[in-house]
């Protein structure tokens, strides 16, 4: 009898510890900015910064940056191309007929990343894209707000060893086009004065991406504003 004590005692221990990892796991599993918001604010296509890793010359639109800079500082990610398309003086920046017709890539607001210092192969170094991955889209084909497609394992074209999707919502617009407005999800400050908010809830529920390395296009049909602001 005596012996059977310990054992009882240590099977319940390893069911409390199992119960309680179950928590943190449940907790943890939580994907997706705790809240956002709408960014009415004029924009522009700008050039993506330093302190975001990304191949020269990339550009975004300028609503963006704020929510690449805070995931460039939780993930190691390397961003290949971003906005694709002509700037009003002419020039034309971005991979140049990489993206299939209507990409949010045409409006600036879509990113293609990879592992930073990674290599063309599936491997530790991609761990990171792939927890990014799934936390942009918890569930398959359900993306958490503010993203409207994420593109990576079981989507053609994408994943892990190729390059990771993410497209923010946004009111539609025509190509080469800025959007009137961006759902982003705060961060520093306005992120301290929205953390108890919900996160904004859109209009309608958007449909099921599209397949293959469509890049989206989006849900809620308004006017857009063009490159540069006007």
């Amino acid at each position: 009898m005596g012996s059977q004590r310990p054992r009882s005692w240590l099977v319940c221990w390893a069911l409390l510890v199992l119960a309680l990892t179950g928590l943190v796991g449940a907790a943890g599993a939580q994907a997706g900015p705790a809240s956002t918001r709408l960014a009415y604010a004029a924009s522009e296509i700008v050039p993506i910064p330093a302190s975001i890793p990304h191949e020269e010359g990339d550009m975004v639109d300028r609503r963006i940056v704020a929510d690449l800079r805070w995931i460039a500082q939780r993930f190691p990610i390397y961003v290949t191309d971003g906005y694709s398309g002509r700037l009003p003086n002419g020039e034309y920046v971005g991979c140049h007929g990489c993206h299939v017709k209507h990409s949010d890539h045409y409006n600036g607001l879509a990113v293609d990343i990879v592992a930073l210092e990674g290599t063309g192969k599936c491997d530790g170094r991609w761990r990171g894209i792939t927890r990014l991955a799934r936390w942009a889209e918890p569930s398959r084909n359900r993306p958490a707000a503010p993203f409207r497609w994420v593109g990576y394992n079981g989507d053609e074209g994408h994943g892990c060893g190729h390059h990771l999707h993410l497209s923010w919502e946004h009111a539609a617009a025509p190509m080469f086009q800025l959007a009137e407005w961006v759902e982003v999800f705060p961060v520093g400050e306005a992120a301290t004065r929205t953390q108890r908010r919900p996160r904004h809830k859109r209009r309608k529920t958007p449909p099921a991406p599209p397949p293959g390395p469509k890049g989206g296009v989006s849900t809620i049909h308004s006017g857009g504003l063009s490159p540069r602001g006007d």
